[in-house]
């Protein structure tokens, strides 16, 4: 369990916990397995609710959900029309890539690859459109992102292909902590120094960025309020209140957090993105 779900589940269960309510967990093989959890479940009566993570952009669970009648939170996903029954408690992963771009290009970075996760999953899909509308926006040409399973190995294999390339990023976003600081290893092994070389920006913030030294950028968003708002959500649920879309903006800075004589995105740029960030290193 990475960084992010350990502080989304912290935050889920001091909700749930003011309420007296127990926090189950199911590990499913795949979506189908889970599905089939859902309607065991509500059969048996052995739950009231449920918090669904990771949505698919092509997910058979919110169908499945409405037909139940079974109250749910879906977080991460985006605002759906097409289930009026479920909550959803979603982030601005689109306004987060655009600042980001926006603060890289500002530095001269012209070439950028973006490290992301699983493929098929709703935000790492978010993350690749937004990142390549930016890129189309300015013209860029060499910015590509290249999905992985969120490991340090493919974090790491990832990052020396796209260091070995004829035009070498100067610039790199990885999805998580983990694979940002197998990144890091992975670009010395080649000969490239951070910042001095490449800009590295994790796109979650954790006590792993501030081990490597300098201190890597990264986005630094409020994960334990994320699960708090999605457990408040679905406790309203199942009180009766009706179902809300709910767009987490709440950043949280650490100050200093990428070494000093850090540059700075703008509080402007940072705000609309729903994340404030630093971003350091070389430009193109």
């Amino acid at each position: 369990m990475d960084s992010f779900f350990l502080q989304l589940v912290s935050g889920i269960q001091e909700v749930l916990a003011e309420r007296h309510l127990g926090l189950l967990f199911q590990v499913a093989a795949d979506v189908a397995d889970e599905c089939a959890v859902y309607r065991r479940w509500w059969a048996e009566h052995r739950v009231d609710g449920v918090l669904v993570v990771d949505p698919r952009t092509a997910d058979p669970r919110p169908d499945l959900l409405d037909e139940l009648g079974l109250p749910a939170v879906v977080i991460g996903g985006p605002p759906d029309d097409r289930h009026p029954g479920l909550s959803t408690v979603w982030a601005d992963d689109a306004g987060a890539m655009a600042a980001l771009v926006d603060g890289l290009y500002a530095r001269g970075h012209r070439r950028i690859a973006h490290i992301a996760g699983l493929p098929g999953l709703a935000h790492t899909e978010r993350r690749i459109r937004a990142l390549r509308a930016e890129a189309e926006r300015r013209g860029l040409t060499e910015v590509r992102s290249v999905t992985t399973d969120y490991s340090d190995a493919e974090g790491a294999a990832a990052t020396r292909r796209v260091l070995e390339g004829s035009a070498p990023p100067t610039a790199l976003i990885y999805d998580n902590d983990v694979m940002a600081v197998a990144g890091v290893a992975a670009a010395a092994e080649l000969g490239f120094a951070v910042p001095a070389d490449v800009s590295v920006v994790a796109w979650e913030d954790s006590a792993l960025c501030r081990i490597v030294k300098p201190w890597l950028s990264a986005l630094s968003r409020d994960s334990v309020e994320f699960g708090r708002t999605a457990a408040t959500e679905l406790t309203s649920l199942l009180d009766g209140a009706r179902p809300v879309r709910c767009g987490c903006r709440s950043p949280a800075d650490r100050t200093g957090q990428h070494g000093p004589g850090a540059d700075h995105l703008s509080a402007g740029a940072c705000r609309t993105a729903g994340a404030r960030c630093r971003v350091r290193g070389p430009g193109a």
